[in-house]
């Protein structure tokens, strides 16, 4: 056989299974779509394709609120997300900043104790994270808002890598210049560096928007039976619950839609400076 028929087999085979890992990520999908069209209730049916399209699924969602109030959620989920990301961005902004550019005694210390941190997954302190808001009443009412905000944005900083690695990438004579002309590190920050870090400043904003829009087992932990707090990720799993699955179920593969609708646009939208922010943190 020769080297230039290997090759081509090789390819062929590398092709072939690209497709199917592909089929395999998008099928998911495709049923999803296509369940939250169906017109047949009931969560089993015997066959893949729909018999019946029809929009009343999502209408349900907007409409059918004595029991789930889904237009609600979805605003509270809204809310959280982005003073969460707003949040969340300036922590980690300002941390990695301060690390790439500032020398200080705890500095190597710091760093290793965030890394070491990072590996635990972070539901392992919400037990701990719920009593020590509910010691200072922000489990109840519309304060449960502010303590999801402060679950999701009060860590942020430990996330730093990515951030560093990228202001790492911008010529520290820069900022020696600005020293020079009497500028603080403050405006140094503000002045200089942010304009020039567009890209991570998206990355940043995308990563910590995700997290509260998508985050389950916080939100449900703090939330537990004020329903009216509910964010979108606890009122899709509700509606698979042995009470309302029969009902629901066509309306929660109409939910899950409509959620991912806003994180794909923003992706597809900014998904250039999410990539030239990661080349830029693996160059740093």
């Amino acid at each position: 056989m020769s080297h230039k028929t290997s090759k081509k087999i090789k390819n062929f085979a590398i092709h072939c299974l690209l497709a199917v890992l592909a089929f395999i990520w998008v099928f998911p999908i495709l049923w999803v779509i296509l369940t939250s069209f169906r017109a047949e209730k009931g969560s089993y049916v015997s066959t893949f394709l729909p018999q019946a399209y029809t929009l009343d699924n999502y209408i349900k969602l907007f409409t059918d609120t004595s029991i789930l109030n889904f237009p609600q959620m979805f605003m509270n989920t809204l809310i959280i997300a982005i003073f969460s990301c707003i949040l969340s961005a300036f922590y980690v902004l300002s941390a990695s900043y301060c690390l790439s550019r500032l020398k200080f005694k705890m500095r190597k210390p710091y760093m290793n104790m965030a890394m070491i941190l990072g590996l635990f997954p972070s539901f392992m302190s919400m037990i701990a994270v719920y009593f020590i808001l509910k010691a200072v009443g922000l489990t109840e009412g519309s304060l449960i808002r502010l303590a999801l905000i402060l679950c999701y944005s009060g860590g942020a900083a430990l996330s730093f890598q990515i951030s560093k690695g990228f202001f790492d990438t911008i010529p520290k004579e820069i900022d020696e210049a600005a020293l020079i002309d009497g500028c603080t590190r403050w405006r140094i920050f503000t002045r200089i560096t942010i304009p020039l870090s567009k890209p991570i400043i998206i990355y940043t904003i995308l990563t910590s928007f995700m997290g509260p829009w998508l985050d389950f087992i916080f939100a449900k932990v703090i939330c537990r039976a004020n329903a009216d707090q509910y964010t979108v990720a606890i009122g899709l799993w509700k509606m698979l619950e042995k009470e309302y699955i029969d009902g629901w179920y066509t309306s929660f593969a109409a939910g899950a839609v409509l959620i991912s609708i806003p994180i794909a646009i923003l992706f597809l939208c900014l998904q250039r400076f999410y990539v030239d922010g990661l080349s830029g943190a693996v160059k740093g």
